[in-house]
Parts: C-alpha cells; sequence; structure tokens
C-alpha cells in the first residue's frame, strides 16, 4: 500500500453508516521530555449523517513542568472538507496537507511542516484493510517524520526543530471496545528503530473476547511484521495500572516489551463512538519504553526510550478504573 492509498479518506458524506476517521501527527523533542500531538478528525454517528462533524484535538506535553494542555474544537461538516491521495483536508480554518498542517484550539495553535523520508507502516496485513474485521483500522502514513515549525501554548511559543514523530490515519464504523496501543518513532539507543504495537479486546456478545497483539519492527530496513492470524493467536499483551507488557515471535525473532507512564503524563479524552456512546482514550506521548529483540541465532538487541513512546489505553470508563487506569 503506497502512501496515497495509506492516506486515502474514507469518509463518504451523507451515508447513514456511523463513520469516525483521523489523521494524527505526533513528535517528541530529541532529548527532552517534550512532546505535541494534534489530530484532525471526521466524526459521523450511525444513522445521522446531518450531525457529521470535524474535530480538532490538540495536546502539549511537559515533563519538566508535569503538565499536559489539551484542547478540542468541534465544528460541523458543512464547514469542512477533505480529501485522500494527495492528502487534503481542512477543519474550519485548520488545515492539513501531505507535508504541512496549521490551525488552531482552545490556546493552542501549531504552524509545522514534515517530511516523510520512508515508506507506510501497516499495524496489519494489507489484505485487512478492505476487510470488515478489524472494524477500527490504524497504519502509519508517514513514520520517521521529522517536524519543524511552532506549536503556541497559552501564549508561548514553542520552536520545533526535527523533532522526530509520525504521521498517523485511524478509520472505521465504531471503536475498538478496549485497547492500549503504542509506538516509537526512534529509540535512544538506535534512531532508526520504529516500533508499532496493539493490545486489542472486542466484544462477542457481552463479553470481551481473548486479546489480540500485532507487533510491527523496523529496524533499518527491514520490517518483520508479526501481525498474521498466527502470530496473533502466539502473541501475549496485558495491561493495568499504567503498564503494558507485550509479546510476540515467530521462526526470525521475539519481541519482548513494556510501555509506561505515570498518571499525571495521561490526559483523558472523550471520542465519540458512531454506534452511540463516549469511548474514554487516556493519552500519552512521554511515555517510556523497553523492548529486548532476540534472534534465532540467539543475538539480542535492546531498545530504550526513556520519554519518547506514544501510549494510549481505550475502553469504556468502567473497564479503565477497573485496571486502575483513571484520572
Amino acid at each position: 500500500m503506497n502512501r496515497l492509498e495509506c492516506n486515502d479518506l474514507r469518509f463518504v458524506p451523507d451515508s447513514p453508516v456511523g463513520h469516525y476517521e483521523s489523521y494524527f501527527q505526533r513528535a517528541n523533542h530529541p532529548q527532552r521530555p517534550l512532546a505535541f500531538w494534534i489530530r484532525y478528525t471526521v466524526f459521523s454517528p450511525a444513522g445521522h449523517p446531518e450531525q457529521a462533524q470535524g474535530e480538532l484535538w490538540a495536546m502539549w506535553f511537559d515533563g519538566e513542568q508535569k503538565r499536559v494542555h489539551k484542547a478540542y474544537r468541534a465544528i460541523p461538516w458543512a464547514q469542512c472538507a477533505g480529501a485522500g491521495g494527495p492528502l487534503r483536508m481542512r477543519i474550519g480554518h485548520a488545515h492539513l496537507t501531505e507535508g504541512a498542517l496549521q490551525g488552531s484550539a482552545e490556546g493552542i495553535s501549531w504552524n509545522l511542516q514534515h517530511t516523510s523520508p520512508v515508506e507506510p507502516l501497516l499495524l496489519f496485513p494489507e489484505s485487512f484493510y478492505e476487510r470488515a474485521f478489524p472494524k477500527a483500522k490504524v497504519l502509519v502514513g508517514s513514520p520517521h517524520a521529522l517536524y519543524s515549525g511552532t506549536v503556541a501554548v497559552d501564549g508561548n511559543t514553542h520552536d520545533i526543530v526535527e523533532w522526530p514523530g509520525s504521521q498517523n490515519h485511524n478509520w472505521g464504523s465504531k471503536h475498538t471496545d478496549l485497547y492500549a496501543w503504542g509506538q516509537v518513532s526512534g529509540f535512544d539507543n538506535e534512531p532508526q528503530a520504529f516500533l508499532e504495537v496493539a493490545t486489542a479486546r472486542v466484544k462477542l456478545g457481552p463479553w470481551l473476547a481473548p486479546p489480540m497483539t500485532p507487533i510491527v519492527l523496523r529496524l533499518g530496513s527491514e520490517v518483520f511484521a508479526l501481525n498474521t492470524p498466527s502470530h496473533l493467536w502466539r502473541a501475549r499483551g496485558s495491561f493495568e495500572n499504567f503498564e503494558w507488557h507485550f509479546e510476540g515471535h515467530d521462526e526470525r525473532l521475539r519481541v519482548k516489551g513494556k510501555m509506561t507512564a505515570p498518571a499525571w503524563a495521561f490526559a483523558p479524552l472523550e471520542y465519540g463512538n458512531p454506534p452511540g456512546g463516549v469511548k474514554i482514550c487516556l493519552n500519552s506521548k512521554i511515555a517510556q519504553c523497553e523492548a529486548t529483540v532476540t534472534f534465532a541465532d540467539g543475538s539480542r538487541r535492546e531498545l530504550h526510550s526513556a520519554h519518547r513512546a506514544a501510549f494510549e489505553l481505550l475502553g469504556d470508563r468502567g473497564r479503565l478504573t477497573a485496571l486502575g487506569c483513571s484520572i
């Protein structure tokens, strides 16, 4: 799947089928515990296409002050526009294209450009993106992107100079019932490594199915995708108390890792679910990640990121609270 296909907008205006779709960008300061996350979203509730809207979300993570700033703005879709291949999206006066984004919402404004030096990364096998299952799709349109420009938070302007990060695209007719999602765009000791991982559980009737944990790791130019049904059967993933453990393997290698962050480093966001109701997303972009990669020949590579991991937890408020993940 090429970059244009990865960025194609799936939203169909006036369709009664519920839909959400987001393009989000995130990047970290190369050394300091600072990060931004900006999300351009379409949300259309099932059966009510006239209520479709564009949404702007923005967050600034300051690990030095132990503060997270967040902003949100919703705009009727009649005042928005979007197209994929090449990407063009407008939410009110905020714009997003293949290599640039500009906008503002509730005390946070941004004017950024980014490069896209490597090919997209798919969390699932390519054929899964045209199937009904999973209902929620996610991919990385621009891994190892480098962002430059400015982000202003409550009147304080921060210069962004080649911060490593990524542009991402997700969409679906229903949010996953419960998940942890994580990403590292360059580890402290291996800047060219890129990790994308999730542990997801979906409802089967009134019960949650066992967790599925796809893992995709890029080391230099080589991609190790542990994401087929046989991989998912063998993989393990569990999370509680803002700590997540995951593991997957095949005949080439085993990946075992952990992500964690203190409660203050997460911000709760309320995402509308197209079939109805609200999902709570606990969002951090300054989490810690440790991963061990063990190859078939017995050699190992240790990957470390002190505060440059993206780490999200999503679910119903009650389920997250039961897991010790409430804010």
